[in-house]
């Protein structure tokens, strides 16, 4: 078998090394990442595999402290006469009481690099180029092995990327790569492992296969991450309760509804995180601001459909914000004559007359519970951009997850697709009903045209 790539992560303390490497191996728990200089204290290592095939070695090494002393150290090892080159003069100082004492973690830095294959050399492009840097690339290149510059934390406002490629330029550094490990870009890896692949020619076929099934598994998560916001629709499209038309059993069913779908819209926001290699607390109700900080409980609250564009009539919006119709025209589910006294007391008169005669003919018996349409654009809307986020999100990222606006509008203003409209008339097709029905083929086929959709 054939051994596996060694690549050494070095650079000045604080650049982003451990980051990096957390994004590359999409593992949010590698290391530790911090603020604070120094953070990483000895060298770590992680493993990127193919079909139980080990490919790439990564090794995250302690930041260099203080490049410029061990330039000078370095230069006074040289006894008269002596011209090492520098692998040789690397070696005399690993061997002496410097490398076990004052430049204990320069050692272990170099010394990792020396046995691997190349250095990755991580560059925090919002720092200025200052002579410390210049002097570790001088240290580093003694090694005599290939460095690729990688600029990291671009995607920054403050970042000083020109200046950065015409230091390394001047120092006969041209091949470099843009890759920032909090928001990297969707052919971030590709393009390092091709730079890498300039670097190393033999190496050229392990890398493709890397690239290969990096975008094969990238694929994969799309396509499960679509059917688990399906599955999600599916459910709650096909939910129904039945309640009796008394007011009191009326509010506690609607009530139970609304947590079962509270709950079963966090189940796939876990999934989610799950399938992105999230942790669950990436998305706590505190992180996830739609309304006021709250992940569950905007969801049947008028406001959060403004703000995703979701078309709603100003009568509607009116009296669900007055506290009367929120079940029926706004918040999501059918009611009866309370949610049309809603619409009435909101002026919503137009509402009134549509829903008028279906609703009082249902003032005797009991009555059903669905969720609306809106809610449905909503759950709809929401997946999709949290799936969107962590598609696109580092696994270095410290931040709180933060949905942008939808941009797309067909599902805020064009027409449900049918695959919903089908579930209204199949409650057995929810896991949220009784006596569910989930393999049921229809019900699969379903899915799958909702996933073409979304």
């Amino acid at each position: 078998m054939t051994e596996p790539l060694k690549l050494a992560l070095v650079g000045h303390t604080n650049v982003g090394k451990t980051s990096l490497l957390r994004t590359l191996t999409r593992d949010v728990a590698f290391g530790e990442v911090s603020h604070r200089p120094s953070t990483t204290r000895h060298v770590e290592g992680a493993r990127l595999s193919v079909d139980g095939q080990s490919l790439l070695e990564l090794y995250d090494t302690p930041g260099l402290e203080d490049a410029i002393a061990l330039l000078e150290h370095l230069e006074r090892l040289e006894r008269p006469g002596e011209r090492l080159d520098g692998p040789a003069r690397l070696q005399r100082f690993l061997q002496g009481s410097e490398a076990r004492q004052r430049f204990e973690q320069e050692a272990k830095v170099l010394r990792q690099l020396l046995a691997s294959d190349a250095g990755l050399y991580v560059i925090d492009a919002r720092e200025p180029v200052l002579a410390k840097y210049r002097d570790e690339l001088e240290v580093l290149a003694s090694c005599g092995k290939p460095l690729l510059p990688v600029l990291n934390f671009v995607a920054s406002e403050q970042h000083r990327e020109a200046q950065w490629r015409e230091a390394l330029a001047r120092l006969g550094l041209h091949a470099l790569v843009r890759f920032d490990s909090v928001a990297p870009p969707q052919d971030g890896e590709q393009r390092l492992y091709d730079s890498l692949a300039l670097l190393l020619e033999n190496a050229r076929p392990a890398l493709q296969r890397l690239i290969t099934d990096q975008q094969a598994q990238r694929v994969a998560r799309q396509a499960t991450g679509k059917r688990l916001i399906a599955e999600l629709l599916i459910d709650c499209a096909a939910c129904r309760r039945s309640v009796d038309s008394e007011p009191a059993a009326q509010a506690e069913a609607m009530s139970a509804l609304r947590q079962d779908i509270r709950q079963r819209e966090q189940r796939c926001v876990e999934a989610l995180l799950a399938l992105y290699a999230f942790r669950r607390e990436d998305a706590a109700a505190a992180d996830v601001p739609l309304l006021d900080g709250r992940w569950g409980d905007d969801l049947f609250n008028p406001e959060t459909l403004r703000q995703l564009g979701v078309r709603v009539g100003s009568g509607v919006a009116a009296g669900a914000a007055a506290g009367a119709s929120v079940d029926l025209l706004v918040g999501g589910l059918t009611l009866g004559a309370a949610a049309l006294a809603g619409a009435i007391a909101g002026g919503a008169l137009q509402t009134a007359r549509s829903y008028g005669a279906r609703l009082m003919g249902k003032l005797k018996g009991h009555r059903e519970l669905t969720v609306d349409d809106n809610v449905l654009r909503l759950l709809a809307l929401r997946q999709q951009q949290l799936m969107q986020v962590l598609d696109a999100r580092g696994h270095a990222a410290m931040g709180s997850i933060e949905l942008p606006p939808p941009a797309e509008k067909t599902w805020r203003e064009g027409k449900l697709p049918s695959a919903l409209h089908k579930a209204r008339a199949h409650p057995q097709w929810s896991s949220l009903n009784p006596g569910a029905r989930l393999d049921q083929r229809e019900r699969q086929e379903q899915v799958k045209t909702l996933v073409e959709a979304l």
